[in-house]
């Protein structure tokens, strides 16, 4: 998916998606991010399986490694940047609420 929500790069998917969640593995590539999106009606979890990436939050940045986990509340705007050399992987889950 290149520009996935206005960000750069591409972003490489595997979702699954139902009437309750949509799961997703995803990777950034160096130099990719997911665009600054609000999430209106759910919340988000991302969980780090390898890489180094940059989440900001509200506007609060934090830098996440493997292991680390992200979340966004219902109601907050959030990006996911890889500005990294490695590839970021990471797991997400976007429950339906």
């Amino acid at each position: 998916m290149p520009n996935f929500k206005g960000g750069e790069g591409s972003f490489a998917v595997k979702m699954f998606n139902d009437d309750c969640n949509r799961i997703m593995r995803g990777r950034l590539v160096p130099g990719s991010s997911i665009g600054l999106h609000c999430h209106d009606t759910s919340s988000e979890i991302i969980f780090i399986l390898s890489g180094v990436g940059t989440a900001v939050l509200e506007g609060k940045e934090e830098i996440l490694t493997a292991g680390q986990c992200h979340y966004c509340p219902k109601g907050q705007t959030h990006t996911l940047m890889n500005q990294g050399t490695e590839d970021l992987i990471f797991f997400a889950v976007v429950p339906q609420q």
